[in-house]
């Protein structure tokens, strides 16, 4: 790859419909300029695909595009432009390989339940796809998350329309989360004085041990530690919080991250759902266990499996689960008009989209008349139910927050080199029985242990030190470049916390930092500080490990923005790279969903628009490409003026959607790079790009119209057909015969 290359990641859902519309254009844009972009498929489907190439055809194979990313990111070059891809659950890796079964390939079934040692390796092949198999991959850099400023003065001018006020009576609502015997409570931590491998280990009652992870290497400076959330415990705060919200007569919500926690989450939604639903599926557990039924994959599996059962009893078992709704309290829903619940599928309730809405929709979440209602929302782990419950509290004192005048909440996350809790995956267990599981060097060294009973789940996490020095030099850059005070929420009583201050502490003193004002609290304390400045109009830059980098840059800009995926996402790689990610998809597959219903693509491209300018910045440092730096500046200017005319996709079918915000972005770009003076040649081709765009703007929307109000037939959700993709999403003539002809 050239200096002057980007990759263009492609992805999956909505944001992929409008990489047909956008980057034939963008391409088109970038002829004669000295930069090219390239494709790479990490998609879910493509991801399946490249891990199982011994059955396939060769027109069938693709490349492992992922490792090859992976590796790019350690070169000074990479320049990669990350889209919202999918972090599939097991449900949702289910229905890709349906698909791709029946369009011929030739992928075996994901086994539930491992039978021998040749399924074990086969769930062991399918881990690689599932969860967060993308970032931790891509992300060798930490992160700099923040509105773009055209972005944010819009929403000042513009603010959007969909915060509902707090009711003036009490609010039931609130967060509830245990108050022992987690994740929270449970950890140990320690940093490692010399390299080291380590393994991990259980340590049955009668002496006898068990390799859960063989080797693992570890760097000198780096923070390990574990912790176990206990089942018992855990099903306990299910139960005593279950009857809470009977007795309050609110929704009962739960809110997880099965996605990203692809072992510890699903777990816990499982116990959620079997506690929940405990009088019916305790009542049918033997039948339940021989169809294969799994609570961790929601009520949505079971009711599935009942389909391999004779009818009467299918109807039996339907019958008992529908008399548990008439015992148990409410469920918040998903979908109202289906009757899906807030435990039917874990990958239906992200908590990073659904805690902001429910502060957004004034704290309440819909109910199965789908009327709004006041919830107790369920988060087990208190490293970071606290904030969301401080949140919760702020509103019931001081009301709705107004986008017009609130302040911003920028982020600098800890995230490079698999940091963290979203690095845990294979380092995260089910204890099958009373004894210990600990974590042994080398020379036999016991580094760090944790008691466990029968189902608890253990997970060790890492952070190492380079990735800790980078995210304390990007806090700095940041505070001094903004202007805004810099807080690091960690908690000096969270035994990982305890670490990083210490590295924290020590490495601010790299820095000159006379001036600035970098302060370290916990997470409750930072949450009240960052929400007295923004109801104040003030900024504040959070300083966060990698989960609160999630959670925050959803929770923040979902309220002040209307989505996180207008926020501008840089990651500047460890090795001197890019990576420049485009957004949040937690909403892709309710726009697809209606793409395919009515022909019409909500999802806005705005993050998309926004990662292309320090993407052509970057080139234009590296290369000295002036090309590159007009074309940044255009960009820039033409994303403001396409906010400033109200170009975002509507909601609704007939009314402009993702194909006419593009069109538009594409109008201003071109009238921005014909008003420019630095390059003639430019500015001459692109003059007359910009009259034909001009003088046939009006046939251009109409076609575009026209090609809404109909259902859309793309040949496939995860693998869609590309001819029948890109018919749907240019379906303007005009528009791609002058793009075509660049």
């Amino acid at each position: 790859m050239s200096s002057s290359s980007i990759i263009w990641t492609k992805i999956d859902e909505a944001p992929a419909l409008a990489t047909y519309t956008l980057l034939p254009m963008v391409k088109a844009f970038l002829k004669g300029s000295g930069i090219d972009i390239q494709t790479s498929d990490i998609s879910l489907a493509g991801r399946i695909i490249s891990q199982f190439p011994e059955h396939l055809s060769d027109t069938q194979k693709q490349v492992d595009a992922l490792q090859q990313l992976g590796e790019l990111t350690q070169s000074p070059t990479a320049n990669i432009i990350k889209l919202p891809n999918i972090s599939a659950s097991i449900p949702q890796l289910k229905t890709a390989l349906e698909e791709l079964q029946q369009k011929g390939y030739d992928i075996p079934d994901y086994p539930d339940e491992p039978k021998n040692e040749a399924e074990k390796a086969l769930q062991q092949r399918f881990a690689t796809v599932l969860g967060s198999a993308v970032n931790p991959v891509l992300r060798e850099g930490n992160s700099d998350r923040r509105a773009a400023a055209a972005v944010k003065r819009f929403a000042q001018k513009n603010p959007h329309r969909m915060m509902k006020d707090w009711p003036a009576g009490p609010s039931k609502t609130r967060v509830a989360y245990m108050s022992e015997k987690d994740f929270f409570g449970s950890e140990n931590s320690t940093t490692l004085a010399q390299p080291t491998e380590v393994k991990i280990e259980f340590l049955d009652k009668d002496g006898q041990v068990s390799v859960l992870k063989d080797w693992l290497t570890l760097q000198a400076g780096e923070v390990i530690d574990t912790a176990v959330m206990n089942v018992q415990a855990l099903r306990s705060f299910y139960t005593k919080t279950i009857e809470e919200a009977k007795n309050e007569a609110t929704l009962l919500s739960l809110h997880l991250k099965a996605t990203m926690m692809k072992i510890s989450d699903p777990i816990m939604f499982g116990h959620a759902v079997s506690v929940y639903f405990e009088d019916a599926l305790d009542k049918h557990a033997a039948i339940l266990q021989d169809i294969g039924a799994n609570v961790n994959n929601g009520l949505a599996d079971v009711e599935d499996k009942l389909d391999r059962l004779a009818a009467d009893k299918k109807a039996e078992i339907e019958a008992d689960i529908a008399a548990v709704y008439e015992n148990q309290p409410d469920l918040a829903m998903v979908d109202s008009a289906r009757g899906i619940t807030n435990l039917h599928v874990p990958n239906n309730i992200i908590i990073d989209a659904s805690m902001p809405n429910i502060v957004r929709d004034g704290g309440r979440m819909w109910n199965k008349d789908d009327k709004l209602q006041d919830t107790i929302a369920m988060i087990p782990d208190r490293s970071y139910a606290t904030i969301y419950y401080e949140i919760i509290e702020n509103c019931k004192i001081h009301g709705q927050f107004d986008p017009a005048t609130m302040g911003s909440v920028s982020n600098v996350g800890l995230m490079a080199q698999k940091a963290e809790e979203y690095g845990s995956h294979d380092k995260t267990f089910e204890a099958p029985a009373h004894g210990s599981i600990r974590v042994v060097d080398s020379t036999g060294s016991v580094l760090l242990k944790q008691s466990v009973e029968p189902g608890d789940i253990f997970r060790m996490c890492q952070a190492k030190d380079a990735p800790i020095r980078d995210w304390v030099k990007l806090a700095v850059s940041r505070a001094r470049a903004s202007g805004s005070p810099a807080i690091f929420w960690l908690d000096e009583n969270r035994a990982h916390d305890a670490e990083i201050i210490k590295k924290v502490q020590l490495y601010l003193k790299d820095h000159a930092t006379s001036g600035l004002d970098i302060r370290i609290m916990n997470p409750v304390e930072a949450m009240k500080f960052s929400l007295q400045r923004i109801r104040k109009g003030e900024n504040t830059i959070s300083v966060t490990g990698n989960v609160l980098r999630d959670y925050l840059t959803d929770l923040f800009p979902i309220l002040e923005l209307g989505t996180s995926a207008r926020m501008l996402s840089i990651v500047p790689l460890m090795k001197g790279g890019g990576l420049f990610e485009t957004g949040a998809g937690g909403s892709a597959p309710k726009h697809v969903q209606q793409f395919l219903k009515e022909g019409h693509l909500r999802w806005d491209s705005l993050g998309e628009y926004c990662a292309l300018v320090p993407s052509f910045e970057l080139i234009a440092r590296n290369t000295g490409n002036e090309q590159a730096a007009i074309l940044a500046a255009t960009l820039d200017e033409a994303i403001s003026t396409y906010l400033e005319n109200a170009k975002s996709p509507s909601r609704k079918v007939n009314e402009l959607d993702n194909r006419g915000s593009s069109f538009s972005l594409g109008l201003y770009w071109a009238k921005a790079l014909a008003a420019q003076d630095k390059d003639l040649d430019m500015k001459t081709r692109f003059k007359r790009v910009y009259d034909l765009l001009k003088v046939n703007q009006s046939r251009i929307e109409r076609e575009l119209l026209a090609a809404q109000g109909s259902p859309v037939d793309i040949g496939g959700y995860f693998l869609p057909d590309f001819a029948k993709v890109s018919s749907a999403m240019r379906p303007s003539d005009t528009f791609n015969e002058i793009i075509d002809a660049m």
